[in-house]
Formats: C-alpha cells, sequence, structure tokens
C-alpha cells in the first residue's frame, strides 16, 4: 500500500481553482462583466490541465508501485475522474456555445467531487492492488464510458436547474433564453446516453468475464438500468411527443437523482458485487 502525494497534490490544487472559478462564474453572472468570465474559463482551463497532470501522476505512480493500473478502480479515482470529466464536457460545451452563465451550476459538482475524497469516510488515495476482478482491459472501457455518461448527465442536471429558475423569473434577463437552455439540456443527455449505454453493453461483457455471467441483477447492474430507462423515456418524450420545457429539465433532474444513487447509494446503501468501489 502506497500514499502517492504528487497526484494527490495537483487534485488538491484543481480543487481549489474549481472552487475559485465557482465564485468567479458567480459573479460574472450577478455583474455581466466580461472579463470576469473570460479570466474563470481561464482559471477553469488552467484547473483541468493541472487535474490531467494530476491523472497521468497517479497513472506512473501505480507503475512505480508495481502494480501499474489506469487510476479508475476505486471510490478516490472515481470521483477524481468523475471531476475531471464533468469539467471537460463543460468546457467543451462552452466552447461551441460561448454561454459562460451554466458554469456556475456545474463548477460546483467539479469541486465537490473532488471534496467528497476528503469527507466520505474510508475514501483514501493509497495505492492498493487490484483485486482479480478489476484485472481486465475491460475495466478502462467500461468505467471511461460510465463516468463520462454521468458526467454529461451532471451538466444536464445543472442546465435543467438553471432552465427552472429562468422560467420563474422571467426577469432573469441575465440566463440564456428558455428555449436554449432546454436545448442544451437535451444535447447534454444525447451525449451522455449513448455513454451510458456502451458502459452497461461492456460492463455486462465485463461481467461475463469476471464472473461467468453477463447479467446477475447485482444492485448496481439493476439500478444502471433503471438509469438508462429513465434517459431512454426522456430522448422518446422528445422524439415522439416532442417533450420540452420544464417537463424535460424535471425528468432530467430525476435522471441524475438516479445517477447519485447508482453511483453513491448503491455502494453505501446495498451489498453487491460492486461493492469494492
Amino acid at each position: 500500500m502506497v500514499h502517492p502525494v504528487l497526484s494527490h497534490n495537483l487534485f488538491n490544487i484543481s480543487m481549489g481553482i474549481y472552487l475559485f472559478c465557482f465564485l468567479g462564474y458567480l459573479i460574472f453572472t450577478a455583474s455581466q462583466k466580461r472579463i470576469l468570465g473570460m479570466i474563470s474559463t481561464f482559471l477553469l482551463t488552467l484547473g483541468w490541465v493541472i487535474h490531467t497532470l494530476g491523472l497521468v501522476f497517479r497513472w506512473i505512480e501505480t507503475h512505480q508501485t508495481g502494480y501499474g493500473y489506469i487510476p479508475l478502480s476505486n471510490m478516490y479515482e472515481s470521483l477524481i475522474f468523475f471531476s475531471w470529466a464533468i469539467v471537460l464536457i463543460y468546457l467543451i460545451i462552452e466552447m461551441i456555445y460561448r454561454q459562460k452563465v451554466i458554469g456556475v451550476l456545474v463548477t460546483p459538482f467539479a469541486f465537490f467531487s473532488i471534496a467528497l475524497t476528503s469527507i466520505i469516510p474510508g475514501v483514501e488515495p493509497k495505492i492498493t492492488p487490484l483485486i482479480p476482478a478489476l484485472q481486465s482491459n475491460w475495466l478502462t472501457i467500461h468505467v471511461t464510458t460510465c463516468f463520462f455518461g454521468y458526467a454529461a448527465f451532471a451538466v444536464s442536471f445543472g442546465i435543467s436547474l438553471l432552465y427552472l429558475i429562468r422560467e420563474k423569473k422571467e426577469t432573469s434577463h441575465w440566463l440564456p433564453s428558455i428555449s436554449f437552455l432546454d436545448e442544451i439540456n437535451y444535447k447534454s443527455i444525447v451525449i451522455g446516453f449513448p455513454m451510458l449505454t456502451v458502459g452497461i453493453i461492456t460492463g455486462a461483457a465485463w461481467a461475463n468475464y469476471a464472473w461467468g455471467s453477463y447479467w446477475s441483477w447485482d444492485p448496481k447492474e439493476t439500478w444502471s438500468l433503471i438509469t438508462w430507462f429513465i434517459y431512454a423515456a426522456f430522448l422518446h418524450a422528445r422524439f415522439t411527443r416532442d417533450w420540452r420545457g420544464r417537463k424535460s429539465a424535471i425528468l432530467s433532474i430525476v435522471g441524475f437523482a438516479a445517477v447519485w444513487f447508482t453511483y453513491f447509494g448503491v455502494n453505501y446503501l446495498l451489498s453487491g458485487l460492486h461493492s469494492y468501489l
């Protein structure tokens, strides 16, 4: 068992930057001073680069210990990667749509995901050998796709909250239009849904490799499927009934609640094959 120092410090630095970015976006939203938005985005990009370096050094540290694995194998590493993926997806959306206000409700997720590694009992940065079930190339594919999906859903959750605020207060002209927020909410889910789908499929293949069965109705498998059905219902309603606006925002929020329970609730309230995460 090894306690890495360099990667852990880099993650803490990026966490601090994400907190400052949240404050920057918040002040920008209230003041609409363009320079504040530009500074916040620059700092967020810098924090993400430092975060990326932390992941690289974490991977190097696993090899230095002789274990040598992609750092996605436990709760600490998954929270770190979750935060990284949230920032990446948000930066892509901001680059395309030039709407910095969304950062107000997205950057807190990036901050708290890393902060939780110091709050949740038993979650530590130590590097330990992988259990046999995790010693597979399926680990990288399955976990990466799932967490990119989760990250996209986190962004859609933040956008949905902004939508409800904008709808409630029509005078909130500092927010994008409700039609714009609705469209970005939809596109975030369009990004996340295929990622989650691939994650579930590769998870089934991995389960067959590790435990000899594609599907065992393990609590995490079951809740992943429930989450998948919620977002499938979102897209189905959008395509067939042209669901938009408030109903879509609420369903997006419900979907992310299912994501949160799949990620945390299952691990700490229900026991199963995924309890090592």
